[in-house]
């Protein structure tokens, strides 16, 4: 007699790799067909310059410009744990050169903030964030990126992109995905810093103020309505 929960397994497992040879295959139809435009980089470049780590920060609905813009870089990423989708995503990520750890607020939180903090006292590195992921709310930066940075002295650089021709996915946010042959443009922001005792609020709306001007000026950019 069959076993539901062996069956289930087996399926979501099915899925997962369906997802991820998919997914990985239409990603690079989507956005490597396209025009790629990096604004504004000086900021990132002269930060990665001076040897300091990075904390790369950009809202949940533009992630894979930002994922696709910087792949091929071995650069770090957080993918949540809560949905077999975050499977497919994590496995996305690594096929697309980057390193990936995994945990949410709500799930294997505790690890991966630390992991976080490990890789970002190591001078150097970068690691790419969504401050309002993996479950909302939208545009509301969580304590995870601004904590990581005040402990371990990390830049943040906010970055936006977005794409002439697109594909909008209404869920907890409006996700956006690149169409293919149209033209991507990545602007990357002014860098971050913020003092050890500062308040976590003061914190959450310079990031939150940063992220936001980043994503109009990028919208305004493409031709965004």
């Amino acid at each position: 007699m069959a076993n539901p929960e062996n069956e289930r397994r087996l399926r979501t497992r099915f899925l997962v790799f369906l997802g991820q040879t998919l997914g990985s295959l239409l990603l690079r139809l989507c956005y490597n067909t396209n025009r790629w435009e990096h604004l504004d980089k000086q900021y990132f470049d002269e930060a990665k310059k001076s040897g300091a780590s990075i904390i790369i920060a950009s809202w949940h609905s533009t992630l894979l410009s930002v994922f696709m813009g910087l792949a091929k870089k071995q650069y770090h990423g957080l993918a949540g744990n809560h949905h077999p989708d975050a499977e497919i995503i994590a496995r996305i990520g690594k096929k697309l050169g980057w390193n990936v750890i995994r945990g949410s607020s709500t799930d294997g939180g505790k690890k991966a903030y630390d992991d976080m903090l490990r890789i970002l006292e190591k001078p150097g590195s970068v690691f790419a964030i969504t401050p309002d992921g993996p479950q909302g709310p939208p545009k509301i930066p969580k304590a995870g990126a601004i904590r990581a940075a005040q402990k371990t002295g990390a830049i943040i650089i906010p970055i936006a992109g977005q794409s002439t021709r697109r594909w909008s996915v209404k869920n907890w946010d409006i996700f956006y995905i690149s169409k293919p042959f149209c033209k991507t443009t990545i602007i990357f922001g002014k860098p971050i810093l913020f003092r050890n005792n500062q308040m976590f609020e003061d914190c959450q709306k310079i990031l939150k103020k940063a992220l936001d001007s980043l994503e109009k000026k990028v919208q305004k950019h493409v031709g965004m309505d």
